[in-house]
């Protein structure tokens, strides 16, 4: 089974789903010595699968998929009702989905996928698989990760048997993967987060959140973690998968600041703060994947345009450092940045 001992550099790229993280970005990561990952989450299980099949057949190194865990039903279809019918009125030609009350997002058949494929190493993100799941997985040989935001997810995390416990922080970009959408997330920063969790937990403890800066990553791993991960540093890199009007708007003197919304999907998410937020922040319900589906449209149209004020801009609070080029550069540049603080202590 893999363990993050095995890392040449303790980086991960972090699953960013929506198209950023690619097989390719997966596959050089790996080869500088880190670990790339797949986000699953709004793929089907064929896609997935897909995708796995061609980092395997590419790289002989460790990778990762993350899945996320289904939600609980709709609990509020009015609240949802009436932000459908906001958005209908700002956007008169789009065609927006009915209100579903529940998602099928197939994460039984991508759980099968993972397995069948022998996927080395396996995060989770909004909450915990069932215990037969994570049985399951075991037995095919996979390490497994879940992705938590206080203490008391953490503890949650050790009792359903992970092998590993990604600590996020505050400072992260995207989504927050809180247990649960309502209320707001913990407001611990990253590093008081890592040493509260770090007291309770003996696992082994990946932390995440506006990481972009060698100092940053020395510390955090003299602090004991085993590995950080990054994701909006990858973000601007040659193999990503984001959209040009998001990186883009990463070194846009125009956006200068991030915020933690519901705007896009119903469940807190840190991003470029843009129009759409700024319109719609106030009255976004905390219903996902709900909200998700309403604006898929919308942000998809905002992508074919170009227009980085209709995107959803996930990023964390150090997205200004996002460096273009390679990914292997980016990667060997932090670690060099990382090894650099060290000595010159």
């Amino acid at each position: 089974m893999f363990s993050l001992s095995d890392l040449h550099i303790p980086i991960i790229a972090a699953p960013m789903a929506g198209g950023a993280s690619t097989p390719n970005l997966a596959v050089a990561v790996g080869n500088a010595g880190g670990l790339g990952f797949l986000a699953g989450g709004y793929k089907t299980p064929q896609a997935l699968a897909e995708q796995i099949v061609d980092v395997q057949q590419r790289s002989e190194n460790a990778f990762g998929v993350n899945l996320f865990i289904p939600q609980p039903a709709l609990s509020d279809r009015a609240a949802v009702d009436a932000y459908r019918d906001e958005l209908a009125r700002e956007y008169a030609a789009a065609d927006f989905p009915e209100v579903v009350a529940e998602d099928d997002d197939w994460f039984a058949e991508k759980v099968a996928v993972v397995i069948e494929r022998r996927v080395p190493v396996i995060s989770f993100t909004f909450g915990l698989p069932p215990a037969d799941a994570v049985e399951r997985m075991h037995a095919a040989g996979s390490f497994l990760i879940a992705t938590v935001t206080s203490v008391p997810e953490s503890l949650q995390a050790v009792d359903r048997g992970v092998d590993a416990i990604c600590v996020q922080g505050p400072e992260a970009g995207g989504h927050r993967g809180t247990f649960t959408t309502q209320g707001e997330p913990g407001t611990l920063a990253l590093g008081e987060l890592l040493i509260a969790i770090r007291e309770v937990v003996t696992l082994p403890l990946i932390v995440a959140g506006g990481i972009h800066l060698g100092g940053q990553i020395a510390s955090l791993l003299a602090a004991g973690a085993a590995a950080v991960q990054l994701g909006t540093a990858f973000l601007r890199t040659a193999e990503s998968g984001a959209n040009p009007a998001h990186q883009e708007a990463l070194v846009d003197p125009r956006f200068v600041e991030t915020v933690i919304t519901r705007a896009f999907s119903g469940r807190p998410a840190r991003a470029l703060r843009n129009a759409f937020i700024t319109a719609h922040e106030a009255t976004a319900p905390h219903e996902y994947p709900q909200v998700h589906h309403l604006t898929k449209g919308l942000r998809a149209d905002a992508a074919r345009r170009g227009d980085p004020d209709g995107l959803a801009l996930w990023a964390g609070t150090g997205f200004r450092a996002a460096a273009a080029g390679p990914a292997q550069l980016v990667l060997a540049s932090l670690w060099t940045g990382a090894t650099a603080a060290v000595d010159g202590r």
